[in-house]
């Protein structure tokens, strides 16, 4: 989804020494610097982009389309299509993605979870029989 088109923009911020404490829901981009007590999901209308930097805290459920890590996460991070898992990227909780980018020195304690890739299936051959 990503690799072809242009990323969506980040518009919103929430900036080193700010606390949120309630549930985010933005659309397109949005980077996280400060703390987030809540869950964190990006509108499903369109693609989206979730950076949770170095400085960041997020205790919550983190649904986006493309989840950039470099912070620390207590709870759930759901990636629909790519999780970007940086240096010192700390998870605490179950991961689910399509594709996985981890950077030597990210932790993990959770399970992996990669989403099921749908494979079409085709028809079985049939094979010409000897019709006498």
């Amino acid at each position: 989804m990503f690799s072809r088109k242009k990323q969506p923009p980040i518009k919103s911020l929430i900036a080193h020494g700010t606390r949120i404490e309630g549930n985010v829901l933005f659309e397109e981009g949005i980077r996280i610097d400060g703390d987030v007590v809540g869950d964190i999901r990006a509108s499903t209308e369109q693609p989206s982009i979730l950076v949770i930097s170095e400085t960041a805290r997020v205790e919550g459920a983190v649904h986006a389309d493309h989840v950039i890590v470099n912070g620390s996460v207590v709870g759930p991070v759901h990636a629909a299509e790519l999780l970007e898992l940086q240096p010192k990227a700390r998870i605490t909780g179950n991961v689910n993605y399509r594709a996985l980018e981890m950077h030597q020195g990210a932790t993990i304690a959770g399970q992996l979870q990669p989403a099921a890739v749908l494979i079409e299936e085709k028809p079985p051959l049939k094979l010409a029989s000897n019709n006498q």
